[in-house]
């Protein structure tokens, strides 16, 4: 079997809910980041690309009917080109990313491009379909844009609870108080920022109209100042911690990766930038889903054949505070030797979390930490929706 390699990566800025990109379409914000990714590699032939395989986690509104195809065909791709679309909730485009990796390793194909997409200001609202014509009573429309959504009555009640307070549930468990949480996330501002303005996104991220830049980041961010801010799930009295200040926001945005075969840098003309060394999936019961990346980067370690003291750079998708902290208080049991090293460059906090379009963005810029700091193993992680988790390490091909 040969290896698979990530050559290049790309964004598009990440907008608020509502936001610079609430007038785009899911498929056009995906057909944005396949040509942005694949102008950095101008010398590959489109046609050359053996598949690609795209995230998406709603898929009810203009993202449906694979959304993957669509982008395709809207980025002026020949028509040649196949295109799956796969749904792993927040891990859609990292899943996206694995599965292109086998299909590479596995000899299918020697250049797959991979990514994902999510416009959660543009997800719809749904009706239940009527198993009978003209119901007399009243229907209830259901937002799609986040969370469970017609949940089946044979769900245990305890597994259905809404994100934010199985989250609770978690900063219980641990003992995560709402100053860490606050801590957190004014560090994940605070570094989004310094980053941007160091430059370092600049070539990971291609504007859309006028947005050049991630949206929610909020410069200057302090505990203090998100301290002021109300429990969103639980009262305070309750002992409600999550605010939206130190959870993900609802975002809009798009990711991609072109990933190859070794033998594939001579078609694409250019040299990859990191292997995919180990891979990994992991799942627990669903209110504990933010715990999920524990297990699943252990795994995806031991595929790598290397430990946590091996690490010198982490992504981690902060779906929320306090399950962001649990994963780096495990891990840091485990052997993580400086939890600095984890998302050096700012979170999801702050950056933001369009479902599926995530995954894609993680795996990018752990490759670019490790090309920037000639460090020789990462790891990409990220929490999943009804208790799942995915987790890929990367190797510096430099190393």
């Amino acid at each position: 079997m040969t290896a698979a390699f990530v050559y290049a990566a790309l964004r598009t800025p990440f907008g608020r809910f509502g936001g610079a990109l609430a007038e785009v379409r899911p498929d056009d914000l995906a057909a944005t980041a396949i040509r942005g990714v694949l102008a950095k590699t101008p010398e590959l032939d489109a046609e050359r690309i053996g598949d690609v395989v795209w995230g998406c986690a709603n898929q009810a509104g203009e993202d449906n009917r694979n959304v993957g195809r669509m982008a395709v065909l809207l980025a002026g791709l020949p028509v040649g080109v196949p295109a799956t679309t796969v749904n792993r909730l927040c891990g859609s485009s990292l899943d996206a990313a694995i599965i292109g990796s086998r299909t590479i390793e596995s000899g299918d194909a020697d250049i797959v491009l991979v990514g994902g997409v999510e416009s959660m200001t543009r997800a719809p609202w749904v009706l239940p379909k009527p198993s009978r014509a003209f119901p007399a009573g009243n229907v209830t429309a259901v937002s799609t844009t986040l969370g469970w959504r017609l949940v089946n009555e044979n769900m245990p009640a305890e597994w259905t609870v809404s994100l934010g307070e199985a989250n609770e549930l978690l900063g219980e468990r641990f003992a995560i108080g709402r100053e860490r949480q606050d801590e957190f996330a004014a560090r994940s501002h605070n570094l989004a920022d310094e980053a941007w303005r160091a430059g370092f996104y600049d070539d990971l991220v291609v504007p859309v109209g006028d947005l050049a830049r991630d949206e929610g980041i909020r410069p200057g961010s302090s505990a203090t100042k998100l301290a002021a801010l109300k429990p969103s799930f639980r009262p305070a009295a309750k002992g409600g911690t999550i605010t939206a200040g130190n959870a993900s926001p609802l975002n809009d945005g798009a990711s991609a990766v072109l990933l190859g075969s070794e033998a594939a840098a001579e078609t694409i003309g250019a040299a990859p930038l990191a292997r995919i060394a180990g891979r990994g999936v992991s799942a627990v019961e669903p209110p504990m889903f933010g715990y999920a990346p524990v297990e699943a980067a252990a795994r995806a370690l031991a595929r790598a054949g290397i430990t946590w003291a091996d690490v010198s750079a982490v992504e981690l998708n902060e779906a929320f505070a306090v399950q962001s902290l649990a994963c780096v208080d495990a891990w840091a049991k485990d052997g993580l030797s400086d939890p600095e090293i984890v998302n050096a460059k700012g979170g999801a906090i702050a950056i933001g979390h369009p479902l599926g379009a995530s995954g894609g963005r993680i795996l990018g810029t752990l490759a670019a930490r490790l090309r920037e700091s000639g460090d020789r193993y990462g790891v990409a992680a990220i929490c999943i929706g009804v208790g799942q988790a995915l987790a890929v390490v990367l190797e510096n091909v430099d190393r």
